[in-house]
């Protein structure tokens, strides 16, 4: 009885090991998007910006 306690406590640990830890790789792989996202946005609206003033100008 003691020891199935022990294993069915072992499992609920690694179980939820296991499940922190893939919470934790996707929380950083969407900050790590996120920011290549803005960066990505900040060149397209440089770029559009660009764009204009030389349409402008002309």
């Amino acid at each position: 009885m003691n020891s199935s306690i022990v294993l069915v406590s072992a499992v609920l640990a690694s179980l939820a090991a296991g499940v922190l830890s893939a919470y934790a790789l996707c929380a950083t792989m969407f900050r790590i998007f996120r920011i290549h996202a803005t960066q990505v946005a900040a060149e397209r609206n440089a770029r559009a910006a660009m764009l204009t003033t030389t349409a402008t100008v002309k």
